[in-house]
């Protein structure tokens, strides 16, 4: 299995960064498109790796943030798969700042072959969208940076991540793991039968040195996970209990990862 990644906060040399989140996976055979980013980035950077997004089977948005879907804005004619709450209209709690997708149901439903689901898509059957993840824990997504129209916390229940089974293993592709990293792990070995986590791989929603932070590395070197690769929205303060735990790498764009 190979992952491209085309969109991140930091980029490789000759490559290009945004605030965003996208990557082109190749796995068996389907080649997959795991969110756009926020703008065209992902495609310039495609081109550098002789990438044809054309060639991707489907489209996965993990959720509605502008950061993460904006970027379909430059696409159509493809199945695209998500949760039906990404078009919810959310903004900041502190700044008021909108920040969900540019794009309405009736545009992407014209442009794109849409799959809504809460529920888990099977793909095929190595590669399964889990659909809306359980919040079991109490230490993950317990509060929200994020208001709906109507000023109701959005805790993003549309976040979403991939479960991709290699050798009897799995490799978990996450967007921003708003429902937590934790919770989306448990929910993967629930949906596939599979107990052993290779890989995690993504943005992983977590800012500080805290307790939040601490427990789930505490989960995650329980899970006996050989790779993990946090990026996007985890934070440095986050990512330097990461890197003292496991010495983690920074994810920048332009790198390819081999599973």
């Amino acid at each position: 299995m190979t992952v491209y990644i085309l969109s991140e906060n930091t980029a490789s040399p000759h490559f290009l960064a945004e605030h965003g989140l996208s990557r082109f996976i190749e796995h068996k055979g389907k080649k997959i498109l795991f969110d756009t980013g926020a703008s065209d980035v992902f495609l310039k950077n495609a081109k550098k790796f002789n990438l044809n997004i054309d060639e991707a089977d489907m489209i996965i948005l993990s959720h509605g943030h502008w950061d993460h879907g904006n970027g379909l804005k430059y696409l159509k004619s493809k199945p695209l798969i998500a949760h039906p709450g990404i078009f919810k209209k959310r903004y900041g709690k502190k700044t008021s700042e909108y920040i969900g997708i540019n794009s309405d149901f009736d545009e992407l439903n014209a442009k794109f072959k849409l799959n809504l689901s809460s529920k888990p898509v099977k793909i095929t059957e190595q590669i399964i969208f889990l659909g809306e993840i359980p919040r079991l824990n109490d230490f993950e997504a317990q509060t929200t940076d994020y208001i709906d129209d109507k000023g109701h916390e959005d805790f993003v229940i549309d976040d979403s991540a991939l479960a991709l089974i290699q050798n009897g293993e799995l490799i978990i592709i996450t967007a921003c793991s708003h429902s937590g990293v934790c919770n989306i792990i448990e929910y993967a070995k629930k949906v596939t039968g599979i107990n052993t986590v290779k890989a995690i791989t993504g943005g992983f929603h977590l800012k500080y040195r805290n307790s939040q932070t601490f427990k789930t590395i505490e989960c995650l070197k329980k899970q006996k996970i050989k790779h993990i690769m946090p990026s996007h929205c985890t934070m440095l303060p986050a990512l330097t209990a990461f890197y003292d735990e496991f010495a983690v790498k920074q994810i920048k764009t332009g790198m390819k990862l081999n599973f």
